[in-house]
């Protein structure tokens, strides 16, 4: 057949490498309004739930009995119900009603009740509302660092560059799952050596993950995920009273948490009983309500091939981030996991909460090269870092994503791997080479890096763990070597867990451990005038608008 030569050009766009998919109720690929979605309704008898969206008490499954038992407030629900849904659509992005009020209003749903209302908003007004309902006034980002090696002092490195560029959460993984401890160290220093105020996490199994985190070694974890149908949740021998006691456990330890969970998960463990994504992500989020959790993280986030190859997809990502905050809960808003081959694409899918701004606009913005990326690769990595930091001056928003200059870089990144050079050697651990430190200090990936023994390093983080290493042994090292503002932050970051002020919904800190949170920190966008404004946050603008490869109009010599 005579090929037409434009639509041969347009077939080798980067666009047709991605995977899409036309809508099947059925099997749950439709993102919002699938046939089988129930029809919401509430009924309360003696101040007990008896019907939820379409079920009788005696149909309830695991997740309708714990949501109707812990997840509504049950006090405002019958009248909440009964308002029309367009109604308490435009609640949510009428600038008149304070959030205080729409919250009243929200915390009352059904599941179903709350998806109706996000069916009812097109991408614009989303961000609208996303801008409004977000717990917490500023806007803050998240990254991952990580690399396929699981070297130490890249990601010590790493983590320093990234606290300095303005991120206050850090979460490492493994690619090697017993390297857990030296990862979440090695994290926890680096970032500290960039910026105090940092908190990290190491997200691996729940059960290594919570005793990192007794030993002081993470400060967070958001890994603990939740799903939409019975049978996904059983299929992974958990419950939703099993993750609402796994929270308890880190709450009880001083450790802030929040749920994962997103849309299409139930799609790819293949249980997704006929039903829209939208509404079994809407379960998800009054799980982690019921389950007295302060935030989610959600967004589809490993998920998002699925919603992002069926129509409205990354309309109905915005709207289950939105939902969260509908229910008053932190939101970090995905935009982790890569899922498209296209430049234009990736950009369009994180563009909703970057111009509303989010609690964590990323929740694994990749601090690495994507190749080293052990989460599979993030929407945007390092290489994306100057486009980034040219949008949010482009459209004067706060990204949370600052620029540096390669001087501030190598000498952040240096101080990183020196400091847990020496950590390494005051625990007994494998020796880190001078070598190694200047690799990391001008390298951008494990590739640059010499070869460690991986299996002396195995060996050596279960014998730390076998020893009863903790967090003070890190802060003697740290100070026996003459770090003493390292030391010193990594004791504050423990001191934190005793206080425990950072629990509170959206909490992280600044430079001088000041806790922030929408507690303190409410925000009270009503419109113009009010709400965060970067360029009231006169720093914060002075800082993104000075990117290092703007010219100064008044010093160019010809």
């Amino acid at each position: 057949m005579k090929r037409q030569k434009r639509f041969e050009k347009l077939e080798k766009r980067p666009v047709h490498q991605d995977g899409f998919v036309q809508e099947w109720d059925d099997e749950g690929l439709v993102a919002m309004h699938s046939k089988n979605d129930p029809e919401p309704s509430i009924k309360i008898e003696n101040g007990e739930i008896t019907e939820l969206d379409g079920k009788q008490k005696a149909d309830f499954d695991l997740i309708d009995q714990y949501i109707a038992e812990y997840g509504i407030n049950i006090d405002n629900a019958e009248k909440a119900n009964a308002m029309d849904s367009n109604a308490i659509a435009k609640m949510l992005i009428d600038p008149n009603v304070p959030r205080s009020e729409v919250v009243k209003v929200t915390t009352a749903l059904t599941p179903m009740k709350a998806s109706d209302v996000i069916n009812k908003l097109n991408f614009g007004e989303m961000i609208q509302a996303v801008q409004k309902m977000r717990p917490r006034r500023t806007p803050f980002t998240q990254a991952h660092v990580t690399n396929t090696l699981d070297n130490p002092v890249e990601i010590a490195a790493d983590a320093a560059e990234a606290a300095l560029r303005g991120f206050p959460e850090l979460e490492t993984t493994t690619a090697v799952a017993r390297y857990a401890p030296l990862n979440a160290i090695s994290i926890m220093v680096g970032s500290q050596s960039g910026r105090p105020g940092v908190i990290t996490q190491c997200s691996v199994e729940e059960a290594v993950e919570l005793g990192l985190g007794m030993r002081g070694f993470t400060a967070y974890a958001e890994t603990i995920s939740v799903y939409g149908t019975d049978k996904v949740f059983t299929d992974g021998d958990d419950t939703p009273w099993s993750k609402g006691f796994l929270a308890s456990c880190y709450a009880s330890r001083g450790l802030k948490m929040r749920f994962s969970s997103g849309s299409g998960s139930e799609v790819l463990m293949g249980y997704t009983e006929g039903k829209s994504m939208l509404y079994l992500e809407s379960r998800c989020i009054y799980i982690t309500k019921a389950s007295g959790v302060q935030g989610l993280q959600n967004g589809s986030v490993s998920c998002i091939g699925i919603p992002g190859a069926v129509p409205s997809g990354i309309r109905e990502v915005l709207g289950e981030n939105l939902m969260c905050m509908m229910m008053d809960l932190e939101c970090a808003s995905s935009n982790d996991q890569t899922f498209s081959h296209s430049d234009i694409r990736r950009t369009a899918r994180m563009l909703g909460q970057f111009i509303a701004g989010t609690d964590y606009i990323s929740s694994g913005y990749a601090a690495e090269e994507n190749s080293d990326n052990t989460f599979a690769g993030s929407n945007m990595d390092v290489l994306d870092y100057d486009d980034y930091e040219t949008m949010e001056r482009d459209l004067c928003v706060n990204g949370s994503i600052l620029p540096i200059t390669e001087e501030q870089s190598i000498k952040i990144r240096n101080k990183g791997a020196k400091a847990i050079q020496a950590v390494f050697d005051g625990l007994g651990l494998p020796a880190i080479t001078d070598e190694e430190v200047e690799a990391a200090t001008y390298g951008s990936t494990s590739g640059d890096m010499p070869k460690r023994d991986m299996t002396g390093d195995i060996k050596a983080a279960q014998d730390l763990m076998d020893r009863g290493v903790t967090v003070s042994d890190v802060i003697r090292a740290l100070a026996n070597h003459g770090f003493d503002d390292v030391a010193q932050a990594v004791f504050k970051l423990a001191q934190q867990k005793i206080c425990g002020d950072y629990l509170q919904t959206s909490a992280i800190f600044d430079k001088d451990w000041n806790c922030i949170s929408a507690i303190n920190d409410r925000n009270d966008y009503q419109g113009p005038g009010t709400g965060y404004r970067l360029w009231e946050d006169k720093d914060q603008w002075n800082k993104i608008k000075n990117i290092p490869w703007a010219l100064d109009p008044q010093k160019v010599e010809f």
